[in-house]
């Protein structure tokens, strides 16, 4: 559109029209926001690029010339319609559902055991949850994500809410049988693994003060959803973040007779549209404020 090169700027038809719709360069200025100074000077632009006087003073206040009239009549109807449009836009997109994504073994064992307190601290919020059947990324266009991530620089768009903490898991019943008490005993056990995170046991291992060599690992699941039925089932030990576990263990569940050690991932809070960030960021606050409980 060359019709686009010849506008003139948009913060000087704002401030005109402001000023032309008030009759007042003050009451232009509290309804934009800015200085006495700032209405005046965008006016004043406005008049140089069209060379032609748009406002004079009128007693205390001020008042349109006849170019001034002309202008006003032409853009206060489109620049409003313009107004609405953009809110109606923007009203548009708050009501749509925020959509969160994360793994499946996230969202049952992390996200669902807070989701009514998230529910209850924000009952206006439409939030919608996606996942798919394994660990791997949410193919669903999200406009936030719940993921570990390896050592995570904290920015606008990435919030660590807490660090990862592995150990082996095992039933009650299984660890009544072998009785561990020290790392080393598991080198004579055959170690249930995710194929999606070959080194969990071999991080453990090197932070647990055992070579990672003496392991020998049985049989590998997809994904870490997979492992933790497999370890529930009584079919051996497993490994496993504690912050996805944690209902488990208090409920003797699952036991971890070993703890846990701290790895350099962290559960995070990714953001992918932050243009929604009026929604998203009382969400994260209280996810912030769930994990300090």
């Amino acid at each position: 559109m060359k019709e686009l090169n010849q506008l003139p700027s948009l913060n000087a038809l704002k401030a005109f029209v402001a000023a032309a719709s008030h009759g007042s360069i003050s009451k232009a200025a509290e309804q934009l926001h800015v200085t006495h100074g700032a209405i005046s000077r965008q006016v004043r632009r406005l008049e140089e690029e069209l060379n032609m006087s748009l406002l004079e003073k009128d007693g205390r206040g001020i008042k349109l010339t006849d170019s001034g009239r002309k202008l006003y009549l032409d853009c206060q109807p489109a620049l409003a319609s313009i107004a609405n449009s953009c809110q109606q836009l923007k009203q548009q997109q708050q009501d749509q559902p925020l959509v969160l994504a994360c793994s499946g073994s996230i969202l049952a064992r992390w996200l669902i055991p807070r989701l009514q307190s998230l529910q209850q601290a924000l009952p206006d919020l439409p939030l919608q949850l996606v996942t798919n059947a394994g660990d791997d990324n949410p193919q669903q266009q999200a406009d936030l994500r719940l993921t570990f991530v390896d050592s995570p620089q904290a920015s606008d768009w990435l919030i660590p809410l807490e660090q990862e903490r592995i150990g082996p898991i095992l039933t009650p019943q299984l660890a009544q049988h072998l009785d561990l008490h020290s790392a080393q005993q598991l080198a004579s056990q055959v170690l249930l693994h995710t194929k999606s995170r070959p080194q969990a046991w071999p991080d453990w291992a090197q932070r647990s003060g055992l070579n990672p060599q003496v392991l020998s690992m049985g049989q590998g699941f997809p994904h870490l959803s997979h492992l933790l039925e497999a370890v529930t089932a009584g079919m051996g030990i497993g490994i496993a973040p504690e912050q996805l576990i944690r209902t488990d263990l208090q409920h003797k569940r699952l036991l971890a007779p070993l703890g846990f050690v701290s790895t350099s991932s962290w559960l995070c809070v990714q953001i992918h549209n932050q243009s929604r960030l009026q929604l998203i960021s009382p969400l994260i606050m209280e996810l912030q404020l769930q994990v300090a409980d």
